[in-house]
C-alpha cells in the first residue's frame, strides 16, 4: 500500500463518526417506530416525543467527532454543541413530561386537555433554559429577577387572559365538565365538550358546528352535564291511545316491544326493564309516558327511532287505535224570511 492509499484510509477513519451516526440514528428510528413501542402507553409516548430527535441528535453527535477528527473543533462549537444538543432534549423532555401527565391525569380520572399540556411543557422548556444558560456561566438569578418582573407586567397588562387560565385549571380540577361530556348551556346552546384550552372551552354541537365560550364565562354559567353522574340518560316517549283501548293489553304490548328495542338495539340497555305511565285524559285520547334508557345522548335518538317504528306496527296487528284530532261540527237549519209579501205591499 503506497502513502496516497493510506492518506486516503486514514481520511475514511475520520468520516466514521458521521457515518456511524447517520447509521445509529435510522436504527434507533426504526426501533422507536415499532410496534413493540406501542405495546404500553407510557412506551408509546417515549416514541412520539422522541420520534425524529434521535436521528437528528445522533447526526449531530457523529458530525461533532467527525469535525473533532479534523481538527475543526473549538471552544465555541463546543458551546455551540451543547446548546442545541440542551435544547433538543429539553423539547423531547417537554413533550415526554407532557405525555405523561396526560396518563397520570387519565389514570386518576382527571380529563386530558390542552392546557394542563401547554403548562407543563413549558415549565419544562423554562426549566431545560435556565440549566443551559447556568451551565454556559450566565448567573440565572438575574434573569429570575427580569422575569419576576416582567411577569408582574405582563399579568397587569393580560388580566382577563390570566382569569381565563385560572378558569379554565378550576374547571379541569372540579372535574365538573371534562372532555367528551355533552352539556347544555344556559342559553340552550348544547354539544360535546372537545377540549379546554387557556382561553376558551371549545364545545362541538351535534350539527358539527364548534361553540367557543371564554373559561370566565362558562365557569359563571348554569351547565347542564348529560353525562354527570353517568353517561346513561333516561328516555322518555310519550304516547296516547284511543278511549276504547284495554289499557291492561296496551301495557302489555308497549312494554313487550320496549324491551325488544332495549336489548337488540346497541344504544340500548339491556339490562333495564322499560315501564309505562299513564298520566291523563285528553281531549280524544288516554295519554301515557313510556320510560326507556340509552348509553348516550345521541343514543338515545336510534332508541326513539326504532321504538316509534315497532309500536306503530305492533299496535297494527294488536288492533290498538292511535287517535287523532276529530272536531264533530254540528249544523242546525234555521228557518228563512219570506219577503215576498213586503215586496207586493211596497209596490
Amino acid at each position: 500500500m503506497d502513502f496516497g492509499e493510506v492518506k486516503v484510509a486514514l481520511r475514511f477513519q475520520q468520516f466514521i463518526p458521521i457515518l456511524v451516526g447517520v447509521i445509529l440514528g435510522i436504527i434507533f428510528e426504526k426501533l422507536i417506530r415499532t410496534r413493540k413501542f406501542y405495546s404500553l402507553k407510557f412506551l408509546a409516548v417515549i416514541s412520539i416525543s422522541a420520534r425524529g430527535w434521535v436521528f437528528i441528535c445522533s447526526v449531530i453527535i457523529g458530525a461533532y467527532f467527525t469535525l473533532k477528527n479534523l481538527g475543526l473543533v473549538s471552544p465555541v462549537l463546543d458551546k455551540a454543541l451543547f446548546v442545541i444538543l440542551g435544547i433538543f432534549l429539553t423539547f423531547v423532555l417537554a413533550k415526554m413530561v407532557a405525555g405523561f401527565v396526560d396518563l397520570y391525569t387519565e389514570k386518576i380520572g382527571l380529563p386530558s386537555t390542552t392546557i394542563l399540556t401547554n403548562l407543563v411543557g413549558v415549565a419544562v422548556a423554562i426549566i431545560g433554559i435556565l440549566v443551559i444558560l447556568n451551565s454556559l456561566g450566565i448567573s440565572v438569578a438575574p434573569v429570575l429577577a427580569g422575569l419576576g418582573v416582567g411577569g408582574l407586567a405582563v399579568a397587569l397588562a393580560l388580566q382577563n387572559t390570566l382569569a381565563d387560565f385560572f378558569a379554565g385549571l378550576q374547571l379541569i380540577a372540579s372535574k365538573q365538565i371534562r372532555p367528551g361530556d355533552f352539556i347544555r348551556l344556559e342559553n340552550g346552546e348544547q354539544g360535546y365538550v372537545v377540549d379546554i384550552t387557556w382561553r376558551n372551552t371549545v364545545i362541538l354541537e351535534l350539527p358539527n358546528n364548534l361553540i367557543i365560550v371564554p373559561n370566565t364565562k362558562l365557569s359563571k354559567m348554569i351547565v347542564k352535564n348529560f353525562d354527570m353522574p353517568q353517561k346513561e340518560v333516561g328516555v322518555v316517549v310519550p304516547v296516547s291511545v284511543s278511549y276504547d283501548s284495554d289499557l291492561d293489553k296496551v301495557e302489555r304490548v308497549t312494554i313487550e316491544v320496549a324491551k325488544g328495542v332495549m336489548k337488540e338495539l346497541p344504544e340500548g340497555i339491556p339490562d333495564f326493564e322499560p315501564f309505562i305511565r299513564y298520566n291523563s285524559f285528553g281531549e280524544y285520547s288516554i295519554n301515557f309516558s313510556v320510560f326507556l334508557r340509552a348509553k348516550g345522548f345521541r343514543e338515545q335518538y336510534p332508541v326513539i327511532h326504532e321504538f316509534i317504528k315497532r309500536l306503530h306496527k305492533k299496535y297494527k296487528e294488536e288492533g290498538i287505535i292511535i287517535p287523532f284530532p276529530i272536531r264533530t261540527v254540528y249544523l242546525q237549519p234555521t228557518q228563512s224570511k219570506d219577503y215576498s209579501n213586503t215586496d207586493k205591499k211596497t209596490s
